[in-house]
């Protein structure tokens, strides 16, 4: 199960655990609640009403004292009461009064008068001086019948005549009950989605990092080049430290080891040639072999200064992680200076340069770097191209990108070569016979290209010849001033 999932279920669960924990004993709280806060008001209209019918059950007259006028006005009152949204249309009191002995001598329902209620709790234990109460079903086969009576002692002198009780159906205190429970139930519905909600973004924010950091640890496996992500979390940031740490130090190693055996491979061949040249040159010859063998060793010398140059400048170029002070540069201008530092060149070989297109070509990146990655081509190029012929610079704008082609019209790339070109220190002989290049400068290209975000090819053209291309991502504005 992803890192993701774990979270969220477990934010939610705990959540959600304590919603339902919550909401569990608020909903069974309710209705006993609402059925205590019933009784309490019982007791006291049950004992104010008993003050009523004291003077009457003392009198004998209860059956049409004052209480029972007033208990039958009080049924035909016509009452509409909106109470915490819910409308009350009905009386729902019932009373009886029964005497000393328990029985019932009046009855608001005019049913029971006569009875011996002197067994029921609400009437036995008032006659006796405790607090009588009970919720008796009216119709023991409907629950919802039920309903709560409670006592109160009708006083005399201190003497106790009789017991006063009243009588609410819980029927009508359901409504008000059933509504608290359901509105319980819905504000646990949006604490559990909210729940889930905050859960949901907390997930996100965290494995967000997590992700951030895997797709940098996978680019940076593969040897790709990626700068370190921003991340949020502290404790991930320092973790992204460490292995950005550890990423160079290993890079570092292993850049080392691979370029200082390629670079012993190829230092082998111009110091066997200054040591064949040093040890004829100690030898008596003619002036014209010495100054021969002197200019060897000088080329030899040279060829491997070059070659630790380009090492040197390649290896600063595969550490970087971003472009320094990226501005705004027009590869159109840029091909005009790189074909014009060359064209001395090209006419001592008698070749032909020149560079076609129209139009500014805008990028965002170094000019420095942009400058050389154009010059490599154009050098590959003129070491390849016949005398005669032309090798031609061609800018082209693109929907989102720039290109830069060099084109010439040499024997082209044999099949062998074309998933090498751009491979450290691998080079074709040239068509005249020259020295080998140090076989660095397309891999310098390379890196350039993909520094800035674009790519570098080159393939065979139609017709013949080597065709070089550079591909860059295009500023949207061009004539911006870059940052």
């Amino acid at each position: 199960m992803r890192l993701g999932i774990r979270l969220l279920l477990g934010v939610f669960l705990i959540a959600g655990l304590s919603a339902w924990f919550v909401l569990s004993i608020f909903s069974k709280e309710v209705k006993p609640g609402v059925r205590q806060g019933m009784e309490v008001a019982l007791v006291d209209t049950a004992n104010l009403l008993a003050e009523f019918a004291a003077e009457d059950l003392a009198a004998g007259r209860i059956e049409r004292g004052r209480l029972a006028e007033a208990v039958a006005r009080y049924r035909t009152r016509q009452v509409r009461a909106s109470i915490w949204g819910l409308t009350k249309a009905r009386m729902d009191f019932q009373v009886y009064v029964t005497d000393g002995a328990g029985i019932v001598r009046y009855d608001s329902e005019g049913a029971a008068v006569g009875r011996d209620y002197s067994r029921w709790t609400d009437v036995g234990r008032t006659l006796q001086g405790a607090y009588g109460a009970r919720a008796t079903r009216m119709d023991p086969a409907d629950p919802r019948t039920s309903a709560m009576y409670v006592g109160a002692p009708v006083l005399r002198d201190g003497r106790v005549l009789g017991v006063l009780t009243v009588i609410s159906p819980t029927a009508s205190v359901q409504p008000y009950a059933r509504r608290s429970e359901h509105r319980i139930r819905s504000a646990g519905l949006v604490l559990l989605g909210a729940s889930l909600f905050i859960g949901a973004v907390l997930t996100w924010w965290l494995t967000r990092d997590v992700a951030r950091l895997r797709s940098y640890a996978r680019t940076a496996g593969s040897g790709g080049r990626t700068p370190l992500p921003a991340l949020g979390s502290p404790e991930l940031r320092e973790l992204g430290e460490a292995l950005e740490s550890m990423r160079t130090r290993l890079d570092g190693r292993a850049y080392v080891e691979r370029y200082v055996h390629t670079l012993t491979h190829e230092m082998k061949s111009p110091l066997s040639a200054i040591r064949g040249a040093a040890e004829l040159l100690r030898e008596p010859l003619p002036e014209a072999d010495r100054a021969r063998f002197a200019d060897n060793v000088l080329e030899q010398a040279r060829r491997m200064r070059a070659l630790v140059d380009r090492m040197l400048a390649l290896a600063e170029l595969q550490h970087r992680q971003g472009l320094h002070n990226p501005a705004q540069v027009d590869l159109r201008d840029l091909a005009e200076r790189a074909a014009a530092a060359r064209r001395p060149q090209a006419e001592a070989r008698g070749l032909g340069l020149r560079v076609v297109g129209e139009g500014a070509a805008p990028v965002r990146g170094e000019a420095f770097l942009l400058e050389q990655a154009v010059g490599n081509l154009v050098d590959n190029a003129l070491s390849f191209a016949p005398a005669g012929s032309q090798v031609v610079l061609a800018v082209e704008r693109r929907p989102g990108s720039v290109r830069i082609t060099v084109r010439d019209a040499g024997p082209g790339l044999p099949d062998f070569a074309l998933d090498k070109v751009f491979t450290p220190f691998f080079s074709l002989a040239r068509p005249d016979g020259a020295t080998r290049g140090t076989g660095l400068g397309l891999c310098f290209v390379r890196e350039i290209a993909e520094l800035h975000g674009g790519s570098a090819a080159l393939v065979n053209a139609p017709g013949g010849g080597a065709l070089a291309t550079l591909a860059l991502p295009a500023t949207s504005a061009p004539g911006t001033a870059g940052d």
